[in-house]
């Protein structure tokens, strides 16, 4: 859901002191700046004609101040006076019309302006005055109406997204519609949640994450507007429009609004802060592990997210039947640094980030001693940013290898602990293989063979122990040999026979991977 606005620049509520003076109607009086020339850039909120020497006191911020000065010839003291008092009043500008009051600009006044950094603009060639408040004003009043209409089509906007129950990234991407520039959602601490935009301007803005983000706790400047995400007294994050090039106003209005709809976006969708980092991580992790996305693109999202990268041994883990908070947990309580992330299947990825100087080996062994009732599988450390991804694959080949759950596991699983199971689970979608797996187990893939194969399955596990197999299967021996019996005449084979019981092995590890 979008909607078409005008251009962003046009929408700004305000005019600068530099763009009135660029109107065609005040170019016609050859208008000069005489001081504060480096203030042009203030806002001018409304114009005002007045010849009083005291009206300041009639300003509330951010008027140009039109006069010709007749009531302030021939008098230094309330020339000077006058300037100090707009500055008080924090007037926007003054316009002074030369003519019979000051047929040059008075130095008084443009000394006290000067040192006041009031911007004064004094006008060569006579100019109705009615003509200037005439067109600023119509001109203020069509932006602010515009202001207002943008805001409220982008509040439309993304309380349709809310409604329809779109994602967060949806809600970003419609921001970044009517922003023209890239988005950042962050946490308190400037971690990257989320991010929204075209993904060069993205990647720079991530590229040079850690300057942006303490400029972040600064001042506003150069298109870098910010608005807090919280509600109820507690902040909780900020949204970031990165290089805005419309007015700051008005990005500051935009800011607003996005910032509201996403706290509601929460709140309605029962979602939480540390909810995004999730998705956050998984979306790296997801990326990683895909390859689609090359590592090094990855890069900039990894260290703005918060994961060290420079000069760390990664170690790339999945873990299955793991709840991703739980991990989360032990991480923090361990004080390892890493990244959590729900994939499918069960499976949750952990890349853990540790110095050089740490041992992989026994930290994540330690990690595998704190989880109960999980498989943890490791892929062998990589210390260049580069390999994680093939690592990655290679942890999640080895948790898939050992689904099934194999018997008598170390606490970390490596490639070299799935030995058949991992090959096979690789070639589990080969044709070749899957109808050899058909054909070997043929005899109980329907009926009551279901009963038998997972008998089969067992003995095989167990390197054909009939005891241990029996004891598993709460049956007595006896019943045992008679399902064995039972197994080897609808196969037609004979298990105490080394190469056939090997077939019928390589055919159910095949099986099962298939059905996984």
């Amino acid at each position: 859901m979008s909607t078409t606005l005008e251009p962003l620049e046009s929408l700004a509520p305000t005019l600068s002191v530099r763009q009135v003076l660029m109107l065609e109607r005040v170019l016609a009086g050859e208008p000069e700046v005489v001081a504060g020339a480096g203030q042009l850039d203030r806002a001018v909120r409304w114009v005002h004609v007045a010849e009083a020497a005291d009206v300041g006191v009639m300003l509330s911020g951010g008027e140009m101040v039109l006069t010709t000065g007749v009531l302030l010839a021939g008098d230094d003291d309330k020339q000077a006076e006058y300037i100090r008092s707009l500055h008080r009043a924090e007037a926007a500008a003054v316009v002074l019309g030369l003519g019979r009051a000051f047929p040059a600009p008075p130095d008084v006044m443009r000394r006290a302006a000067e040192r006041c950094g009031l911007p004064m603009v004094v006008l060569h060639r006579p100019f109705p005055f009615a003509e200037l408040t005439e067109e600023v004003q119509a001109r203020l009043i069509r932006r602010k109406f515009a202001a207002v209409s943008m805001s409220e089509a982008v509040r439309t906007a993304l309380t349709g997204l809310i409604t329809a129950g779109a994602p967060l990234q949806r809600m970003l991407d419609e921001i970044t519609h009517h922003s023209g520039c890239p988005v950042v959602v962050t946490n308190l601490a400037h971690r990257v949640l989320a991010t929204a935009g075209e993904r060069s301007a993205v990647d720079d803005v991530l590229r040079d994450w850690e300057r942006i983000a303490r400029q972040a706790g600064g001042s506003e400047g150069d298109g870098w507007i910010r608005a807090e995400l919280g509600g109820r007294g507690e902040r909780w994050g900020q949204i970031m429009l990165c290089g805005y090039r419309g007015d700051t106003a008005t990005g500051r209005l935009l800011a607003d609004r996005a910032a509201e709809s996403l706290v509601l976006h929460r709140m309605l969708g029962g979602t939480s802060a540390h909810t995004w980092e999730e998705q956050s991580a998984q979306s790296l992790l997801t990326d990683l592990v895909s390859g689609v996305v090359p590592a090094r693109q990855l890069l900039p999202r990894a260290r703005a997210a918060g994961l060290p990268v420079n000069r760390r041994t990664f170690v790339p883990l999945v873990v299955r039947d793991g709840d991703p908070a739980e991990l989360d947990r032990v991480l923090r309580l361990l004080g390892l640094p890493g990244i959590v992330a729900e994939l499918a299947d069960g499976a949750t990825a952990v890349l853990l980030s540790l110095a050089r100087d740490q041992d992989a080996t026994v930290l994540t062994a330690n990690f595998a001693a704190r989880l109960s009732g999980t498989v943890v599988a490791a892929a062998d450390p990589r210390t260049a940013w580069d390999d994680v991804p093939a690592g990655m694959r290679e942890a999640r080949h080895v948790a898939d290898a050992v689904a099934s759950g194999a018997l008598d596991l170390p606490a970390v699983v490596r490639l070299k602990d799935v030995h058949l199971r991992g090959l096979i689970r690789l070639l589990r979608d080969d044709p070749h293989v899957q109808s050899f797996a058909e054909r070997e187990l043929d005899g109980l893939l329907c009926g009551a063979g279901a009963d038998l194969l997972a008998v089969l399955r067992t003995y095989l596990a167990t390197g054909r122990n009939k005891s241990r197999t029996a004891q598993l299967h709460h049956v007595s021996r006896p019943a045992l040999y008679r399902r064995l019996e039972a197994i080897q005449g609808r196969l037609g084979v004979d298990l105490d026979d080394f190469e056939q019981a090997a077939s019928v092995h390589i055919a159910l590890l095949a099986h099962d991977a298939q059905q996984g």
